[in-house]
């Protein structure tokens, strides 16, 4: 089993929050091709990361999905539908294999 976690900011890069629809749509994609979806969207994450000699930082969400298998390709595609949607040079998308109590 494996857990793939997507995160996402809350705004673009000009600072514009993106509205909850285009997150309701991201978690009701996923259910629909997983079979359920987890989304961490009330308390966004904070994000920090090093751009030159500056620091960048975002608030982002957080969605989850459990999977048997890992099909790289097509999370490679989703990855680019998401960035090209989202308005962003990279998204992170990253998955861990785990067990189940």
């Amino acid at each position: 089993m494996h857990l793939v976690q997507i995160l996402l900011p809350r705004a673009d890069n000009n600072g514009r929050s993106f509205p909850r629809e285009d997150f309701d749509h991201v978690k009701e994609e996923l259910a629909s091709r997983f079979g359920g979806a987890t989304a961490y969207l009330q308390s966004p994450a904070e994000g920090l990361w090093r751009k030159g000699a500056e620091f960048e930082n975002d608030d982002i969400v957080i969605f989850e999905v459990m999977t048997q298998e890992i099909d790289l390709s097509d999370w490679q595609g989703r990855r680019a539908e998401l960035e090209r949607r989202f308005r962003q040079e990279n998204l992170i998308i990253r998955y861990l294999s785990m067990g189940l109590v």
